[in-house]
């Protein structure tokens, strides 16, 4: 009855791009019934030691997370690892190359912003950083509605931080054979994050499962909080297709800006393999 569990692995703190710290995190997964919970910061693990003291002192089971940034046929993809090793020396390398595009871009960000009339963006993004080496598009969002430039972070990047907008600007992240061969190798469960965000057409989705698996990657988030009813449903027959356990999370980074609650989702079928059977012998 494993798929009964309340298990949110997938969430943001200010190591990345959250607001709030690992240990309020935890304390708001407790207090919505989370049993199994990860933090899963993007491309960096230096949250890891904090959150797990957090869940252990508050009697809730704990991951190590991740979410890495991939490039995939052109589109940014991520994928969440759970489970692994945190002081394996080639996945903190992986993470470390990973991070090390982002201020480029961020400084390229902001120029594109200074010429529609937004300057210094990148200074006003700054205090809203956690960690300088993971400064993203959300850090610059915030600014500028706190700045009154945009009503909402939605309206930010409708205007100004999508494809073809003036703050655009694509970056080359890890490859997924890289991503997923880092969190294997360090004993971890590579998972597909929000599949139904990347708005693949069917043959590059197909293509991405088809490498994915092929790489060593074992699960989907089915349940994630920008997946609709339907998709849970959908890609509820990806898992079955392609063979993956299937995990949940909310994605939640910000009591202010997420739709979605810790611990909050529906909970997994009962036709599907949960991810955490896979990592039994790593819930600490």
């Amino acid at each position: 009855m494993t798929h009964l569990l309340n298990a949110d692995l997938h969430c943001h703190s200010v190591v990345s791009d959250g607001t709030l710290t690992p240990e309020a995190l935890a304390e708001r997964a407790k207090a919505n019934g989370v049993q199994l919970w990860a933090l899963t910061d993007h491309d960096e693990i230096g949250g890891q030691a904090r959150a797990l003291a957090a869940a252990q002192a508050l009697g809730m089971r704990y991951l190590t997370g991740v979410e890495i940034s991939v490039t995939f046929i052109g589109q940014t993809v991520h994928i969440v690892g759970l489970g692994f090793d945190a002081s394996n020396a080639a996945l903190l390398q992986g993470l470390r190359d990973t991070r090390g595009g982002r201020k480029q871009r961020a400084m390229e960000m902001s120029e594109g912003l200074a010429k529609v009339g937004i300057a210094a963006a990148f200074e006003g993004a700054l205090p809203y950083v956690g960690n300088p080496e993971l400064i993203s598009r959300t850090h610059f969002a915030r600014f500028l509605v706190d700045s009154g430039v945009c009503k909402d972070t939605n309206e930010v990047f409708r205007k100004y931080l999508t494809e073809g907008k003036p703050g655009y600007v694509p970056h080359r992240w890890a490859t997924l054979k890289d991503a997923v061969t880092w969190i294997t190798e360090a004993g971890g469960v590579a998972v597909v994050a929000h599949p139904a965000r990347y708005k693949f057409t069917p043959n590059e989705e197909f293509a991405l499962f088809t490498e994915f698996k092929g790489h060593g990657g074992q699960g989907v988030e089915v349940v994630t909080g920008s997946h609709s009813a339907a998709e849970y449903v959908t890609y509820a027959q990806t898992a079955k297709e392609f063979g993956l356990a299937a995990s949940r999370g909310s994605d939640f980074h910000s009591p202010a800006e997420s739709h979605t609650e810790l611990g909050t989702l529906p909970l997994l079928s009962s036709t599907l393999t949960p991810v955490w059977e896979l990592l039994s012998d790593r819930i600490q």
